[in-house]
């Protein structure tokens, strides 16, 4: 066969099927050379012409030992050639070439013997430049020792997101081994729903070339899988020199500490505004079941799914807190959830009374006075915290997972309890949330005794209140009389207005209102002396003027209250009518066919103040006309001005009604302010013709 027959064919590119080449071998530029046994060149790759400098022409068919070779190393060279073609072993070593230029480089070889059909052998030489095999070694040696030492995970994966390399750190974060990563895919090592994202970023990563740097996430991986980590992951798209698409690599730093204490501030962020929301928005009225539906308001969401706050029902009876030995009875105040759930069904709803078993948290927060928290429930836990057994069921089957009961503790004295407990909300509750609970519970609790002493206090001044005002009988000589007294609200002071009908000799009467500046016990107190007072006076047939004097001289004695009021007496034989004022509201004459106007006393000083004489003034009061005495209460709100509520209450007085009795109801029902925030004292009188017995006949509505 033919030299020219024996040369090997250099294929253009690779034949269908086979794999894209490495770009490897071009960075290393890898040259090959074919001598014959006798020495000459017989081939000379154009790796070759680049790597020694000669061409093809120049070199082949010449000796390769005075081409490439100075004199001094021909001979080691020779040597080491024999020995290939002779034993057909190969060889590999670093040898000194002379280049064309006439330099001497330094050159890897792998010498191996090629036998041919014939039986001729010869030399096959791979050479390389040896300065890039051996900055190509510390590439990989670097890269290698970074791998295997690096803290940071580092793996390497093809494009259809199959690990091809795991350094021991990613594989000890995976808590999976580094052989057992090798050909898996990334989602059968990450199988979390958390991971998915990843994926898909990894997979645009490939598609784009844009790395992905530090994107967060938050999982559990087999290494620790009863608790969450954070990890820093970037993805970068790996390429050869060529611009193919090799794979990705993946670079992973641990950052649960960071994650943690970045959560950890965030809860306590959330834990402040909380406290100060609750400082805010909790006791905003001294209404106790407003108070607790504003510490449910406050907990739910934010702390906790769902929550009950009862109070101890001796507390709100009573305002004593020993509950003796026998179980304590509650009374639940507010119940809220943070979404629609069967389990509100176990909560025991707001106004009823309930006594829970000894072992409840509830039960168990009363006798000991300190908190309960059960981080995670089991089964008899959660029946353990239900009132019976329905209850448990509901809570069960609504998820409930984790519960908290925090004692309301004012002044010293447990008043309540606060239970709360999460279900969808997956963290069960810790030390931090019990700290943060029985906060917001010592805050609402001497808000809760506030309002709970003030309902005391009230209910005493009222009951005082009721109990010193009159019981006037409707039927006066020539007169039909109606009276009302309503308290202010519930979280409002009661306060010192009364009212009074006094018979009086010769068939008058005498007509009083009153109201003292103040509440509470002592404005009440005040309220019942000027009664009595003005009762005593009234006896001693004194004119209005010199009522309301004797009365400026005791309310002075009676410092530092101040009141004002009205003070007539009607006369049904000459109908009239005698009045004087002390700085009140001007009374209000409807007569029988005219249109109601306000009365132009002389408004005089108010009682307590002294120095300044009173007035009186005589008008006529016939049958059919009606006197109409109020206190601020029934006129005064926050927002209108005075002027506009007493024409309201003129123009409703225009109207016609039965009697008096539906005079009163009608001017309460349609013009005092729905918050009730002050006391009402009404007193209307209609005057009606005088029969002989002294009792008023018949007259017009």
């Amino acid at each position: 066969m033919s030299r020219e027959e024996r040369r090997f064919e250099w294929p253009d590119r690779p034949e269908d099927g086979a794999a894209d080449p490495s770009g490897l071998l071009d960075l290393l530029g890898v040259a090959a050379v074919l001598v014959e046994a006798d020495g000459r060149i017989d081939m000379w790759s154009p790796q070759a012409e680049e790597l020694f400098g000669y061409t093809r022409a120049e070199a082949v068919g010449r000796y390769a030992a005075p081409l490439l070779l100075r004199p001094e190393h021909r001979e080691a060279a020779i040597r080491l050639f024999a020995e290939v073609m002779a034993t057909g072993r190969c060889w590999a070593g670093a040898f000194p070439v002379r280049h064309k230029d006439g330099g001497t480089r330094l050159v890897e070889f792998r010498n191996m013997r090629l036998t041919d059909n014939l039986g001729d052998h010869y030399a096959l030489g791979l050479a390389t430049d040896r300065s890039t095999v051996q900055e190509v070694e510390r590439q990989v040696a670097l890269s290698t020792r970074l791998v295997a030492q690096a803290p940071m995970g580092l793996s390497v994966l093809d494009t259809g997101l199959r690990y091809l390399a795991v350094n021991p750190a990613l594989a000890a974060m995976h808590g999976v081994a580094e052989a057992d990563h090798i050909g898996r895919r990334f989602g059968d090592i990450l199988p979390g729903p958390s991971f998915k994202d990843l994926e898909r970023a990894m997979r645009q990563v490939l598609a784009s070339g844009a790395p992905i740097v530090d994107q967060e996430v938050v999982g559990r991986t087999a290494a620790d899988p009863e608790h969450e980590h954070a990890w820093a992951v970037s993805f970068y798209r790996l390429e050869d020199h060529h611009g193919h698409v090799l794979g990705i690599a993946n670079v992973v730093v641990d950052v649960t500490d960071r994650y943690r204490a970045a959560k950890e501030a965030d809860r306590a962020q959330r834990r402040l505004r909380l406290m100060a929301t609750g400082s805010a928005g909790i006791g905003t009225t001294l209404d106790v079941e407003r108070t607790a539906r504003e510490l449910a308001d406050v907990v739910v969401p934010d702390l906790a799914d769902m929550v009950a706050v009862d109070l101890l029902d001796s507390v709100l009876q009573t305002g004593r807190t020993d509950v003796g030995e026998e179980p304590a009875l509650f009374r639940a105040l507010a119940v809220k959830t943070a979404y629609a759930t069967d389990a509100e069904q176990a909560l025991v709803p707001p106004g009823r009374l309930t006594a829970y078993h000894a072992d409840h948290p509830a039960a168990h927060c009363v006798r000991t006075r300190r908190p309960v928290l059960i981080t995670r429930l089991d089964r008899g836990d959660v029946e353990r915290i239900a009132a019976d057994s329905e209850a448990a069921r509901l809570l069960a089957e609504a998820g409930v997972h984790t519960d908290m009961a925090v004692p309301l503790i004012a002044r010293g004295h447990i008043i309540g309890v606060m239970g709360l407990a999460r279900a969808r909300n997956p963290q069960p509750f810790d030390e931090g949330d019990l700290t943060l609970a029985c906060e917001l519970a010592s805050c609402a609790a001497l808000s809760i005794d506030n309002a709970v002493l003030h309902q005391h206090i009230r209910s005493a001044a009222e009951t005082l209140q009721r109990s010193l005002l009159p019981h006037p009988s409707p039927r006066h000589p020539g007169l039909e009389v109606a009276a009302r007294y309503r308290p202010a609200q519930a979280f409002s002071e009661v306060g010192g207005d009364w009212y009074d009908v006094i018979p009086l000799d010769g068939d008058r009467t005498a007509l009083a209102v009153g109201d003292v500046m103040g509440s509470g016990i002592p404005a009440a107190t005040t309220m019942g002396r000027l009664r009595t007072a003005t009762s005593t006076l009234a006896d001693l047939d004194l004119g209005p003027a010199r009522i309301l004097t004797h009365l400026d001289k005791i309310t002075l004695g009676l410092d530092p209250y101040i009141a004002t009021c009205v003070y007539a007496v009607y006369d049904p034989h000459h109908a009239q009518l005698r009045a004087a004022s002390a700085g009140h509201l001007p009374p209000v004459l409807a007569r029988a066919g005219q249109a109601p106007e306000l009365l132009d006393l002389p408004s005089g000083i108010p009682l307590g103040v002294g120095g300044a004489p009173f007035q009186a003034v005589t008008l006529p009061l016939r049958p059919g006309d009606q006197l109409v005495l109020y206190t601020d209460g029934l006129v005064e709100t926050r927002h209108d001005p005075i002027d506009k509520r007493l024409e309201e209450l003129l123009r409703l007085l225009s109207e016609p009604y039965a009697s008096a009795e539906e005079t009163c109801d009608q001017l309460l029902q349609r013009l005092r302010h729905p918050a009730g925030h002050d006391d009402v004292a009404l007193l209307i009188a209609r005057a009606h013709p005088l029969t002989a017995d002294g009792a008023p006949g018949p007259g017009r509505a």
